[in-house]
């Protein structure tokens, strides 16, 4: 399949050199980024040009409409442009219909997985779009992830993300003050993971992703909180989920709580640049 590859970051060039080491032709391109193994273009409407399937992860919703406006008249009738990038429910419903007005295949498939899961091709695809556009891109997402939800109609996707990730920014602060408190109680922070992982307390935070260092499986906490997923994005994606709350009137308090102290760490502390599960030395110190 001929593949277009839009946004070649920290998450994008890992899933675009997956498929393309699985027999894909791949033509990437980035502003910045330059990644090796990669056949690169020139723009972005060049990589498009003729491809079966164009990939996107971008920044947010600004980029992909500006992108979306550039690739959607350079590709053929009949191909996919399928944004994997996390943005706001109506930048994903516009350019789908823009894609769909041209005769194209649209689908929103933000991924959950992180960089470690775009490097070793384990991520988790949820996307909106039409059944057929699904079908075409499913064998992609097989090369690229473990599991790909089709969740509905075009903005199903992002809408899956962000309430996902709003119980992520949750769960994490809740674990991080669990661990702040166990310590505060003289609690062997090994001993409070062997308990809670295996308990009524335990959750991917805990159990997969733990912000404690040197306990559970590795994690960025064992890499001095290096992201990751960084504390910005975080913050980001329950901006996300509180812009959809205030749209739809859905009362999301913890929600809502859990981008306050985001937004602290981030805007006010040392958490720019650092991995969301960083969250724990803050509530550490402030414990002193």
């Amino acid at each position: 399949m001929k593949i277009a590859f839009i946004g070649l970051g920290n998450m994008g060039a890992p899933m675009a050199l997956n498929l393309a080491r699985a027999g894909h032709q791949v033509a990437g391109f980035d502003t910045a980024a330059r990644p090796q193994g990669l056949d690169l273009a020139d723009s972005a409407a060049a990589a498009a040009t003729g491809a079966d399937v164009v990939i996107t992860m971008l920044p947010d919703g600004r980029i992909l409409g500006a992108v979306a406006k550039e690739v959607i008249p350079a590709m053929r009738p009949g191909a996919v442009l399928c944004d994997c990038s996390t943005v706001d429910l109506d930048s994903a419903r516009a350019v789908a219909a823009q894609a769909q007005a041209a005769g194209l295949g649209a689908l929103d498939a933000p991924v959950s997985g992180g960089v470690g899961g775009a490097q070793a091709g384990t991520l988790t695809f949820m996307v909106g779009g039409s059944e057929e556009a699904f079908a075409t891109v499913r064998p992609l997402f097989d090369i690229m992830g473990q599991k790909a939800v089709h969740c509905g109609a075009s903005g199903a996707g992002q809408a899956a993300k962000i309430c996902n990730n709003m119980i992520l920014g949750v769960t994490m602060i809740a674990t991080c003050e669990a661990f702040a408190l166990a310590d505060k109680l003289g609690l062997d922070r090994q001993k409070m993971f062997d308990v809670v992982s295996t308990s009524s307390g335990s959750s991917w935070s805990m159990n997969t992703y733990c912000p404690a260092p040197g306990i559970g499986p590795k994690s960025p906490a064992d890499n001095d909180y290096k992201p990751g997923f960084a504390a910005e994005l975080m913050l980001k994606d329950l901006n996300l989920s509180q812009a959809a709350a205030s749209s739809a009137g859905a009362d999301t308090p913890m929600g809502a709580l859990a981008r306050q102290l985001y937004r602290q760490f981030v805007e006010e502390e040392d958490g720019r640049g650092r991995d969301f599960s960083a969250m724990l030395p803050r509530f550490v110190e402030k414990n002193r």
